[in-house]
This record gives C-alpha cells, structure tokens and sequence, in this order.
C-alpha cells in the first residue's frame, strides 16, 4: 500500500510514543489515557479550527526555509561572525599595543579600560566594517562549497542558480537588521561612554566650548551666546531678541545663564544679573533683577559641536535634532544629515556585496579562493572608501546627504547586477 511522505512521518512520530510510554511504569499509561479520553472534545474543536486555518501557514516565513537553506544560512551566519571576531581580536591587539603607554600614563582603571572602552569599541568597529565581514564570509564558504563540487551537485539536482540566491538573500536580512538596529539604537550609547574615556585617559581633545554663537531658538526669537562653557554648562554674555513683523519688541541680557541639568523638564535656564527691555512703540518698558529661572527653546548640544558629535545620537534623535536645526535655520546640519542616512544605506550594503561575492566565487576554478578573497578585500575597502569621499563631498561640496549616502550602493548595484547576470554563464 503506498503512503504519503506525512502518513509515514505521523506513524514514525506515533511509534517513537510508543516505545517511550513502553519504558515507564503502568500508572502513567492509565493516567495519559485517562487525559486522552476525558478531551475529545478539546481535540476535536482544535482539529477543526486547524483545518479551517490552514491558509495561514502561508504566512508562516520558515516554510519557505528548506533543508538546503538551512545548510548555506548556518554557513554564511558561522563565518560572518568567525570572521568578524577574528579580525576585532587582531584590531584589539594592536590598539592594545598602541595606546598601552597611555592608559598607564594616565593610570586608567582596569575596569574602565575592559567595560568603557573595548565593550564599547568592539560593537563600532564590527559594525562599520560589516560589509568587509560579509564579502570575506560569502567569498571565503561560498569557494569552500565550489572547491568540493558541492555547488556543482546543487545546480545538477535542478536547483536553479536563482534559487540558490534564496539562503543569502535570507541571512542578508538577518545582518542588515540586526546591523541597522545596532547603528540605530545600541553603538550611540556606547560611543558617548567611549568617547568620554577617550578624552580622559587617551588625551583626545574634545571640543568643551563655543564663542559668539547665534542661533534661533523659536520663531523670531533669537538667542546669542558670547562664550559656552560646555563643562560648566554655563554661558557668559547672553542675549536673547524677540521679533514681531520683522520689529524688535524685546530685548534680554543677562551675564551669565546656566543649564539646569537636575530639572524634570528640558531647555530649563538660570539667569543671572538679567535686563528686559520691552519696546512698545516709542515708549521703552526695562526690568531687571538678580536671577530669574526660564525656559529658552536650546540646549547644550545646540551650542557646542565636538567631532563625531552625529554618532552619539540614535536615528530618532538624529531626526529630531535636524528637524529642530533646520526650523532654526542652521547651516551646521549636513554631517547629520549624512549620518542619518549613511545608516540606512549601509543596511543594504550586505544585499549587493553578497550578490558580488557569490556571483565572482560559485564557479569551481583553480588556484582556490585567493584571487576572490583579493578581489572581494578591493571590493570592500573600494566600497568604504566610497563612502567617506561621499561624506567628504556633502559636507563640503554641498552635495545632498542623501544622494551622498546612497551613492555607493548605486555604484556597487550595478556591479552587482553585472557580476549576477554572467555568473550562470
């Protein structure tokens, strides 16, 4: 009698029951019977809603997931992340061996140097060069598949050489997610503690005040500063104008202001020694006192720019704080603006070079997966390089973020689509 593949799945799973229930005492057999009699009805209301709700397993992404994409995604994922801890232990040697000196210098904590630093060091590196990691692992197992005919038996048991493109495309998801959510959410919190400890124990000069700034904290309202101490938080000679119809209608000064950092609320401000003047018409109305607690539409990230100062924001508040720069009208946007969108871009990066390195290393050559591992090596550092000299032209070309930002996914797109057209040839 012919049985389907599922009949004879469910009778293996029914004979592995029973010869589990053969080894245990009678009294469980009586009490699982007992269970099996007393919900039939159970059994039948769940059989009957599986069958009305069988369109949903369509819905269900892992049917989709065969054997053979299991196979490539436990390959592609296992390198991605042996290759990315390689190379992170070799870059945390040598920047042991070179800033050593330093850290002793400076009598930098053990507990800082691990926790601070390296903690935070190993998720920014490993994400910046995600894309090299992704080549070098789709190049260096795809050729290790190649080399043992492997590929070879696939593509003669039918499978098509887009089908093939299935387990990458999947773990290509996996990376770009998880890589967006780190940019995104996870490195810029780190990065702030890293770039503290690098201004305290590596003698990185950080940028901890501004002079004569200007900048507009509301409509027609605007404030200038003549010096910020970051540090203190403090701001000496400010001066705050307020504008109706083009008309000046006030005019505060104060000697010193003060962010307060314990407040429940943000852009609260303590002035002291402060002056209003109020003009209405051709009459002048001054007040004055000692101090006065206010709100003033800024903050002290608005008034002090530190390099790298973009990274530590996360993408929601990257978007808050261009969107507040360019109501204020502030030139000093662009570096944001790139980075926001730099973020995005780099997500997709894992899509294109994995369809390069797996189109350049599924042939079965000679000479072995050195000449790909060049190649892809070129290809990658190409790829970053890109993307700083982009950066470089927004900043200071005025070229727009976001065509900046995706550029040289356009450019490796359609080297991709090249590399994936001649492949099967």
């Amino acid at each position: 009698m012919n049985k389907s593949y599922r009949q004879i799945k469910r009778h293996r799973r029914r004979y592995k029951i029973a010869r589990w229930l053969s080894r245990h005492p009678i009294w469980l057999h009586r009490f699982l019977n007992w269970v099996y009699r007393h919900t039939s009805g159970f059994r039948r209301a769940f059989g009957w809603m599986r069958q009305r709700m069988q369109w949903m397993r369509v819905l269900n992404p892992l049917r989709y997931i065969k054997i053979l994409d299991w196979y490539i995604i436990k390959k592609f994922i296992g390198t991605y992340i042996y290759s990315i801890m390689l190379i992170i232990s070799i870059s945390i040697v040598f920047d042991i061996n070179e800033n050593l000196a330093k850290f002793t210098e400076s009598h930098a904590p053990l507990q800082a140097i691990v926790f601070d630093y390296y903690l935070n060091f190993v998720p920014y590196f490993a994400n910046l060069f995600s894309p090299l990691f992704v080549f070098i692992a789709v190049i260096f197992f795809t050729s290790k598949l190649a080399g043992n005919s492997e590929i070879i038996s696939m593509l003669a048991a039918g499978v098509s050489f887009k089908r093939l493109m299935r387990p990458y495309m999947i773990s290509c998801i996996v990376i770009s997610l998880m890589s967006f959510f780190l940019s995104a959410y996870v490195i810029p919190h780190g990065t702030v503690i890293r770039q503290n400890f690098e201004a305290i124990y590596k003698n990185k000069t950080k940028n901890t005040s501004a002079d004569n700034v200007q900048l507009q904290v509301g409509a027609g309202v605007i404030a200038y500063i003549q010096h910020y101490d970051n540090n203190l938080k403090k701001g000496y000679g400010f001066c705050l104008d307020k504008f109706e119809n083009k008309k000046l209608v006030s005019h505060l000064t104060a000697m010193e202001v003060q962010y307060d950092t314990i407040s429940d609320s943000k852009n609260h401000w303590k002035m002291t020694n402060w002056k209003l003047r109020r003009l209405k018409g051709l009459r002048e109305v001054i007040t004055s006192g000692m101090q006065k607690d206010t709100l003033i539409q800024m903050e002290p990230t608005d008034l002090v720019y530190s390099k790298g100062q973009q990274e530590t924001f996360t993408s929601p508040e990257l978007r808050a704080y261009i969107s507040k720069q360019i109501d204020r009208g502030s030139g000093n946007v662009v570096q944001y603006q790139v980075e926001y969108h730099k973020r995005i871009a780099a997500s997709f990066a894992s899509f294109i070079l994995t369809t390069i390195g797996f189109s350049l290393s599924s042939r079965k050559r000679k000479g072995g997966m050195g000449l790909y591992l060049g190649i892809g090596l070129a290809l990658s550092f190409g790829y970053i390089m890109l993307q700083t000299v982009s950066s470089t032209f927004a900043i200071n070309a005025n070229l727009p973020p976001i065509l900046a930002a995706w550029i040289p996914n356009f450019i490796f797109a359609v080297v991709a689509y090249f590399c994936y057209r001649n492949a099967p040839n």
